[in-house]
């Protein structure tokens, strides 16, 4: 099936496959690769609130290589596949990681990307249940690449599959999150124990030490951009649409709703930050002879994005805090490691939508998907074609998956498969509907949304049918969210940083693809076969007759 996957990426062809580098292009003073990712960072938020920054995304801008016009280019932009595809330089096609989840056809129920029934979740204290590793990655990291070469890794996130897509499927130094259980976890598919200094860095700051923290704004309220209250906000965990957010003050057990609520927060962001400088410490990475990997990836965007919506002073003020976090990051990382020692990268895994209540308001054409409506409403019109029974196992974002056995009947009546796909294609906000084989049988190069749709299409994980939402549509419960093809959602920032980076805004397309063979070129990691290509107008070094190698699709 990866060959299916690979010929598919070929078919599409627009993206230039890397070339391997040679070990003598490394440059010698580079010991450190800092990858960050901030979860739903739209690339227009630059523009529109990038005024109120002073520190360290101020910094990045004006000192490194911006991408002004990067964006995935595929259809399923949530935070797996996106992890996925900048850890990788792939996109789902050939990673493999379509969705946070879908459904397992073989064992008929629906997993999460990380999931790893031979796998255990380490916590400082023990071990829980459930298990979690990358093994549904189907492409080599960076991070493993580099840890191969003997350099030591490290990946930190609020969210598992952050964490891990970075980090790849072999052993690391540090692969850790923080647990919905109220505790930080890692997987023994990395290290058999949870990393001592690690464990003591937790012990000596806990999570707990903001009970009854208010969040309130940085900066003045004048410095924000439009109303606190908007209108159609959908704030959780006991907060209202206005400031301050409160933390609760008590905490009964393990699952109560301060650990929720913090991870909602600027201060959730701040911790992982201080955790990734402890391990840089620890660790001593960037010390060594050879190349060192640090993964960042910061989440309290992307809880403000769907609670609050892209224009609220709650994703402002995530951003101002941000900028400060970042430019904490920066100062250690000169002190520590050294100027013109490390090389930095920052991207987003996807952007996200308008409210679309209130864009519906503006006159435009918006609403909400409902899946699970949507898949009764499939079952119900397959009813009278295939008998009774349940024939749709599962919808999820985009993907629509039959029950086992259902596309063996469809193949054989095609007054079925046409009653399915009717149905689908008559809800209100679903641009296009696609099946199986046109997205696995096509070039699809001349249609730009079935070639986005096709990007994001793996013969084995994705669904039977494929479902393109129209702008402003979502399907999510939550104020605001992301998942489409729309530019909304594919455009993020792309910005290098730091040894071997010319600064400057480059208008040349770019994907968040491009930033693991960017990276690997400069510091000389033999790593080919991406869908993404380096980045070799921001390098400093001309690097062009090293293009003539190409290495094909593994």
């Amino acid at each position: 099936m990866r060959n299916a996957a690979g010929a598919l990426s070929l078919a599409i062809g627009l993206f230039l496959v890397s070339p391997s580098p040679r070990a003598a292009d490394k440059p010698t003073s580079i010991g450190l690769v800092v990858l960050v990712v901030v979860d739903q960072m739209r690339a227009d938020y630059i523009d529109r609130y990038g005024h109120t920054w002073s520190a360290g995304l101020k910094r990045l801008l004006e000192d490194g290589a911006r991408f002004s016009e990067a964006a995935y280019p595929y259809l399923n932009t949530v935070t797996c596949p996106g992890h996925a595809t900048i850890g990788t330089g792939r996109f789902p096609a050939r990673h493999g990681i379509i969705l946070n989840e879908w459904w397992d056809r073989a064992a008929e129920r629906r997993r999460a990307c990380t999931d790893d029934p031979k796998a255990a979740t380490l916590t400082p204290s023990g071990s829980l249940k459930d298990g979690h590793s990358g093994a549904r990655l189907e492409a080599p990291t960076l991070a493993e690449t580099i840890g191969e070469q003997g350099g030591r890794v490290a990946s930190l996130a609020l969210k598992p599959r952050s964490a891990m897509m970075m980090a790849g499927k072999r052993a690391a130094a540090l692969v850790a999150w923080y647990d919905d259980s109220g505790t930080w976890a890692t997987s023994n598919a990395y290290t058999p124990t949870f990393p001592a200094f690690a464990a003591d860095y937790i012990l000596k700051h806990p999570v707990e030490a903001l009970r009854g923290a208010s969040w309130t704004r940085l900066l003045p309220t004048v410095r924000y951009k439009g109303f606190d209250d908007g209108l159609y906000e959908r704030p959780t965990n006991g907060w209202t649409a206005n400031f301050p957010h409160v933390l609760d003050s008590e905490i009964s057990g393990r699952g109560a709703r301060y650990y929720r609520q913090w991870q909602r927060t600027p201060f959730a962001d701040a911790y992982v930050a201080d955790l990734a400088i402890a391990s840089i410490d620890a660790l001593n990475l960037g010390k060594s002879a050879g190349v060192d990997f640090l993964g960042i990836s910061l989440s309290a965007l992307d809880a403000a994005g769907h609670n609050f919506g892209p224009d609220s002073h709650e994703v402002q003020d995530v951003l101002v805090r941000l900028d400060k976090t970042l430019g904490r990051l920066l100062a250690h990382l000169d002190a520590r490691v050294g100027r013109g020692r490390y090389t930095l990268a920052l991207t987003a895994d996807h952007g996200v939508a308008p409210i679309p209540d209130q864009s519906k308001k503006d006159g435009l054409d918006a609403g909400r998907l409902e899946p699970e409506k949507i898949a009764e409403r499939v079952n119900e019109a397959l009813v009278p074609l295939l008998g009774p029974g349940k024939h749709v196992a599962m919808m999820n974002y985009t993907d629509l998956f039959f029950a086992r056995g259902v596309p063996e009947k469809l193949a054989a009546n095609p007054d079925a498969i046409r009653a399915a796909i009717d149905t689908l294609a008559a809800e209100p906000g679903v641009l296009r509907v696609f099946t199986k084989a046109a997205l696995v049988s096509s070039p699809a190069d001349s249609d730009p949304v079935r070639r986005a749709a096709a990007l994001s299409h793996h013969p084995v994980n994705s669904g039977d049918l494929i479902m393109v939402p129209k702008p402003y549509w979502i399907a999510s419960t939550d104020a605001a969210t992301h998942g489409t093809m729309q530019p909304y959602d594919q455009r993020v920032p792309v910005i290098l940083y730091g040894a071997g980076v010319k600064a400057g805004v480059y208008k040349s397309p770019a994907t968040p693809a491009d930033i693991a063979p960017t990276l690997a070129r400069l510091v000389g990691v033999p790593f080919g076969g991406t869908d993404g290509r380096p980045l070799i107008q921001a390098l400093t070094r001309d690097e062009t007759a090293a293009r003539s190698t190409h290495v094909p699709p593994d």
